[in-house]
Formats: structure tokens, C-alpha cells, sequence
């Protein structure tokens, strides 16, 4: 039997990529199987020069409410889909993201801002992600585990065997950020329809545009109506999405503050987190240096540094503190800033002017402090981005090594001992990841047992992580973990069956 896949909307999402790519594109949003074009517009503006991008619309209280309860409904349906059907769609989705691959990087360079290059590795990794997840739907079944229940715990009681299983949770909500509007959109929606969940996205409101154009990739493949809603809304709007006990599981990505004050509201629903962090990057006296800058380089700056784990605070042996210094700051120099959709461009625009604001607000205050700024610092792109910075003689209260940054900013300063340099990292309220530059298996296995954070990443810096990793932090960065099959296990609940022999 098949489930959902009745007849498509006519190559919808095709003709809406070919309207990218000649201008602006208005695009309604998902809501139990229909595009709702009605309501209060919004423009989508491109961080690097102001122009409008497309247009969608705001979903009202009472189009949440809609989708919340179409997202009950098409749990009835989605729960029971055979594994293969499950795994045939996600591969679908896949082949479709490949063949739209240039019509995605150019949409996602114009709305949020990021040079098209680093785009493109953006959709593969998503590509990646759906392909990944179709293979782990097929796994689930494998995954049972037959039970042989100890009788002697249990005096005069009969032998009993048992299985256990999980099942899908039901319903979720998944409210994702601005900076990988696809691939962070695919975490959540590619592991939930894997296990045959119904997902109610709440997309960025800066970034709705990709979430959308996915949507209508996945809505075209057939994924049962009500199975997806995408609803670009106020947070006010969204507050009932987290609070309605219909919905049985929240996974958001975003900031610390957000996301800590959400599990408040979120009353008996599991809880995803993947927050915010100020990753630290160990540089040790027998590292490869060369190594260590270029990657520095490249952790640091990528997407201007609009990663939670962007290399933010590098701690270097002193004994080569200097040689790693002349090999960074030139490296840094030479990336281009400029306008995404070039090709050259390394570094594009912040998300907004604000945070271009802030964050050359943070760089002055750290030089009043005392700082050194190596290179870099200005506002540039119509005061619309910062030059890629380097600060050193920084002091740890500073929020350019305290605070999550968010922006092309790397602070570096040397260390004496290996025990100050795993101090220096773990001072702080964040723990997401870590790296460290070493050829000593005694330093690589202190850094794992000491580090507090959820990942340590050896010979390359904390920014690196791939779609079969348990991904997530500890402290203020986060609970629980994503990564396609680590999600799929918090989607899913255990339930056991004993029988008597």
C-alpha cells in the first residue's frame, strides 16, 4: 500500500526555482498539504546590499492551530509507512536537491548572505543528510533487541522473554536559525519523516525562503499532507507551538538564551537543544603549525564566522606562539570579502547591520581593554560586515572570549602548559566542541577525558562536523544530540514486550 503519494503539484517546485533565478520570487507556506498565499507579506532583504530577494507570508494563531492539528492527523498515516517507502522518499528528495543544487546555492547566497561556495558545500552536506537518513530508515527494524529476561532476579517467577522496540514519538515542532537554512532544516526534517514522525518548522525569519523551497521538494515527492507544515511566524505566534502537549517533542536550534527559556515553556515534551558556543582551538607545541593557521584561518572566518562552532579562541603553546601568529594573520589577510554570488568571495556580509554593529562594538571594547588587534576590525560592505579580525593580549571577562561572537572574529594567545591550555578552553559557560593540533596520543586523550564539551576534534579545528556524528554540547550549548541516526533516537520512544515462555 502506498501512503501519500497521490498526485503531485504539477513540478511546482521546478517552476518556482526558475523564477529565482530571473527575480524576486513570492512563495506561499506549507499547511496540511496546501500553499497558503494570504495574510500580512514579508519582504526577505539580502544582507549584502538591501534588495528584496522574494516575499512570503506571516501564518496567523489560528493557522498554527491548523497545523498542529494536521500534523495529529498525519501521524496516523506516516507511523504506519513501510520502511522502504520511507527510505524511497528521502532518496527522492535527494536526487531532487542534486539536480537543483545551483538554484539552491544562489538562493541561499541572496537571502542569507553566504559566499555561493561555501553554499554549495551546504546543499551537499543536506544532499548527504536525506541520503543518509533513507539508509537509516531502512536500519530500524534491524534494531530490535530480543530480550532474555533474568528469572533468578525474580524468585518463583516463570522464564519470560522479551523485545524491545522503539516507535515513533508523534508530532514535532523543530524551529531552526538563519545561518544553514537547508542543512539545519534537513536535520530535523530528514530524521523525523526517517522514523515517521509529522513535523510542524518554524524556518528563520531571515531565511524562510530555502526552508520553503525544500518544502515544496518534499511536498512534490509525495510526504503525506499534514506531514509537513512550514510556517514562517512571529515568536509570540510560535509560543503555542511550544507549549501544546500535541506536539510531543521540541527541537530547536538557535541561541542559549532562546533556547534555555523555551525548555521552560515546553511542559511535558522532550527537548532537543543545540545552542550556542565560542568554540576554543588547542595549538600544541608539536602540532603542525602550517596546519594549524590554515585551518584557523578557515574555521574562524567561514560564513563570517556565523557557526556555532566557528574557532573563536585559539590557545597556543608559547614556545611557538610567535610562528603560529605569522602564519595566521597573513592567511586571514588574504581571504576576500565581498558579494556572495562571487565566486572569489571567502567572507560575505553579517545577517544584519546590527550585528556588523555589535560585533565591531566587541572588537573596541576588547582594545580599551588592552587588546591587540593583529589585523582586521573594519566595518566594510556598506558598514554591512566586518573585516576578518585577530585580537590578541585579550583577557577572558572580555565577551570577545566569554560570549559567543557570532561574527569573522578570532582571539589568540599563548599558554605554558598543557593543563593551563585545557583550563583556558573549559572556562566557559559553553561546550559544544573543541579542537586540538597534537601528534601525542597523552594529550589527545586528556583533551577527551578533561574537555567539557561534546566534541573534541584531533589535528583539525572545532568547526568540522559531519551528519553521522552525535552532534551537540554541554553547559549552555545544549541537550541532547543531533547527527541522522542520534536524532532519530530521540524521535523515537522504547517500548518493551514480554511474554511468558
Amino acid at each position: 500500500m502506498q501512503f501519500g503519494r497521490g498526485v503531485p503539484t504539477a513540478g511546482f517546485a521546478r517552476r518556482w526555482a526558475k523564477r529565482v533565478k530571473v527575480g524576486m520570487a513570492e512563495q506561499g507556506f506549507l499547511l496540511d498539504g496546501q500553499w497558503v498565499t494570504e495574510g500580512e507579506k514579508v519582504s526577505i532583504h539580502s544582507p549584502f546590499d538591501g534588495t528584496v530577494v522574494g516575499q512570503t507570508y506571516l501564518a496567523t494563531a489560528a493557522q498554527v492551530e491548523l497545523a498542529i492539528a494536521a500534523s495529529v492527523r498525519a501521524f496516523a498515516v506516516t507511523r504506519k509507512m513501510p520502511p522502504e517507502e520511507r527510505r524511497q522518499l528521502l532518496l527522492d528528495i535527494a536526487k531532487e536537491v542534486v539536480a537543483q543544487k545551483e538554484d539552491f546555492a544562489r538562493l541561499i547566497a541572496l537571502e542569507a548572505g553566504k559566499p555561493v561556495r561555501t553554499a554549495r558545500v551546504e546543499i551537499d552536506r543536506a544532499i548527504f543528510t536525506f541520503t543518509l537518513a533513507a539508509e537509516e530508515a531502512l536500519e530500524l527494524h534491524n534494531k530490535d533487541e530480543v530480550l532474555r529476561l533474568r528469572t533468578d532476579l525474580n524468585p518463583g517467577s516463570p522464564v519470560r522473554t522479551g523485545m524491545v522496540r522503539r516507535f515513533p514519538i508523534g508530532p514535532i515542532v523543530a524551529i531552526t536559525p538563519f545561518n544553514f537554512p537547508l542543512n539545519l532544516v534537513a536535520h530535523k526534517l530528514a530524521p523525523a519523516m526517517a522514523v515517521g514522525c509529522p513535523v510542524v518548522l518554524k524556518p528563520a525569519l531571515q531565511t524562510p525562503l530555502t526552508a520553503l523551497k525544500l518544502a515544496a521538494l518534499i511536498h512534490d515527492a509525495g510526504w503525506p499532507a499534514g506531514g509537513l507544515n512550514v510556517l514562517p511566524m512571529a515568536n509570540e505566534i510560535a509560543a503555542k507551538l511550544v507549549s501544546d502537549d500535541r506536539l510531543k517533542m521540541l527541537s530547536f536550534t538557535g541561541s542559549s538564551t532562546v533556547g534555555w527559556q523555551l525548555k521552560l515553556q515546553a511542559g511535558k515534551k522532550r527537548v532537543v537543544l543545540e545552542l550556542g558556543g565560542n568554540a576554543g582551538c588547542i595549538v600544541c607545541e608539536d602540532g603542525d603549525v602550517a596546519e594549524a593557521a590554515a585551518r584557523c584561518a578557515v574555521g574562524g572566518f567561514s560564513y563570517a564566522g556565523q557557526s556555532c562552532i566557528s574557532v573563536q579562541r585559539v590557545f597556543v603553546q608559547q614556545k611557538i606562539f610567535s610562528q603560529f601568529v605569522d602564519a595566521l594573520v597573513p592567511k586571514v589577510q588574504a581571504l576576500k570579502c565581498g558579494d556572495p554570488l562571487d565566486e572569489a568571495t571567502d567572507v560575505g556580509p553579517l545577517i544584519r547591520e546590527s550585528d556588523a554593529a555589535r560585533v565591531e562594538e566587541w572588537i573596541n571594547e576588547a582594545v580599551r581593554g588592552g587588546a591587540k588587534l593583529l589585523c582586521g576590525g573594519k566595518r566594510i560592505m556598506n558598514e554591512r560586515g566586518i573585516e576578518p579580525a585577530v585580537l590578541t593580549h585579550t583577557s577572558p571577562q572580555q565577551r570577545v572570549n566569554c560570549e559567543e561572537i557570532f561574527g569573522p572574529v578570532v582571539t589568540v594567545e599563548p599558554y605554558a602548559t598543557f593543563e593551563d591550555a585545557l583550563q583556558r578552553v573549559n572556562a566557559s559557560r559553553y561546550g559544544l566542541q573543541a579542537g586540538i593540533f597534537t601528534k601525542s596520543e597523552r594529550y589527545i586523550s586528556r583533551a577527551f577525558a578533561e574537555l567539557e564539551v561534546g566534541g573534541v576534534i584531533v589535528n583539525d579545528v572545532p568547526t568540522y562536523r559531519s551528519n553521522q556524528m552525535p552532534y551537540g554540547g554541554v553547559k549552555d550549548s545544549g541537550l541532547g544530540r543531533e547527527g541522522v541516526k542520534y536524532a532519530m533516537e530521540e524521535m523515537m520512544e522504547m517500548k518493551v514486550l514480554v511474554s511468558r515462555s
